[in-house]
């Protein structure tokens, strides 16, 4: 038998030290387990004090460097690496050891994800909890993340609380992967069409107004033609002015985003206005339900789940509600008088929420209501696919159709002067 010093923490969350015995570090790291410990390192007995100096050193390192030039892991990859982690604790590895596991996975193929997991396992090395390391990066590990994180390492089921978050990054993924694949057939149409109608305007429609001009001298052309004339030389006259103005438009519209009130502003259009208004809500009524459920379902305080679901909501409508049902539950109030009078999410959910709140089981069924509203996200989102169909084909056809009308009304003239 030989001799482990382990760093674990209890079911409160404290931090303990300590010397075990065991035939080698996976039997340790099982022993520490069945007396209620979650280990965070196990080293040999002998030079483990040399080795976690080192680690600490190393560790405060990685964490500044975390803190000012740490790279972003991919979501995808994200997803991944805690399902994984998730796995090989449960597998019975320590802490330090699955990170450093992970590290070696991601080398070469992974610079961002390698370095991360380099600087996590350092911090935990020297000491730090690993839901202090993961706040060393908040580009890549969001507050959910590390709450949940803490949570785990307070009731000393992170495995458990691992594979949580995994379902609720995979499962948020797909639902974002949907919505973004359902508009990529329209924009990518809207693009073609803008850049053909670009093109015809700068170098074909001038060739036919000079054409108009030689054969048709003197003659008043239709209304059509003068218009598509006349934007076409506006066009050709003022195409880099246009190319600019249109960078400062999208540069001046991204910034108002960026403020609570340009923010608000755009929020409340996209909950109001139809035919989208109906996958915005729904969407938003997911993500809320989802994020709430699994944070409260993994031992998060209720006033602690809320602000986090307001900070990473992504809507600042859904944000003051949110913050409405904060205060509301601060004061010793339910949950469900201030969601119905924010007027943002559905009856029905409002609904449940009191019947969750009834019951004593809301995270079950706030997780519930999140996979109805999941599902009825995917069948919003394949009708607006259908619906957007017809429509970008309408657009292509009045734009062609109009510029035909134009070019080809003036040439009836023609033909019949030529006949003449």
């Amino acid at each position: 038998m030989a001799k482990f010093q382990y760093t674990a923490v209890d079911g409160n969350g404290k931090e303990r030290k300590g010397v075990i015995e065991a035939a080698d570090d996976k039997e340790a790291t099982t022993l520490l387990k069945q007396q209620g410990l979650f280990p965070t390192g196990v080293v040999a007995a002998g030079g483990g004090q040399k080795k976690g100096g080192a680690g600490q050193a190393a560790g405060a390192k990685g964490g500044a460097g975390f803190r000012f030039g740490a790279p972003k892991i991919a979501n995808k990859d994200l997803c991944t690496m805690t399902r994984q982690l998730a796995t090989l604790l449960e597998a019975g590895l320590p802490l330090v050891r699955a990170l450093r596991t992970l590290q070696r996975q991601a080398k070469g193929s992974k610079p961002a994800l390698f370095t991360v997991m380099g600087g996590l396992a350092d911090a935990v090395e020297g000491g730090a909890t690993f839901s202090e390391a993961l706040a060393t990066n908040p580009r890549s590990f969001n507050k959910l993340y590390v709450s949940m994180v803490r949570a785990g390492e307070a009731s000393g089921a992170m495995e458990l609380v691992l594979v949580r978050l995994a379902e609720f990054m995979e499962k948020a993924q797909r639902i974002a992967g949907k919505v973004k694949s359902a508009l990529v057939y329209p924009i990518a149409v809207l693009v073609i069409a803008c850049a053909i109608t670009a093109g015809l305007m700068i170098f074909v429609i001038p060739k036919f107004a000079k054409m108009f001009e030689e054969m048709l001298p003197g003659e008043t052309l239709p209304g059509i033609t003068l218009f598509v004339i006349g934007a076409s030389n506006a066009l050709k006259n003022n195409a880099i002015g246009f190319v600019i103005g249109l960078f400062v438009g999208i540069f001046i519209f991204k910034m108002l985003l960026k403020t609570k009130p340009g923010a608000y502003a755009f929020d409340l259009f996209a909950m109001k206005a139809p035919p989208f208004n109906s996958l915005v809500i729904k969407n938003a009524s997911a993500r809320f339900c989802r994020t709430l459920g699994t944070l409260m379902g993994s031992g998060v305080a209720v006033l602690q789940a809320l602000q986090i679901v307001k900070d990473t909501s992504g809507n600042e409508l859904v944000s003051r509600a949110i913050q409405n049902v904060h205060d509301a539950v601060k004061e010793g109030e339910g949950m469900t008088q201030p969601l119905e009078k924010s007027k943002v999410f559905p009856l029905m959910l409002c609904s449940m929420v009191e019947v969750g709140e009834e019951t004593g089981a809301l995270p079950d069924m706030l997780n519930r209501v999140a996979g109805v509203y999941e599902e009825e996200v995917d069948r919003a989102v394949e009708g607006m696919t259908s619906l957007i169909e017809p429509i970008m084909i309408c657009f292509l056809a009045v734009v062609v159709g109009g510029i035909v009308v134009a070019l080809f009304a003036p040439m009836v003239k023609m033909i019949d002067k030529l006949g003449g």
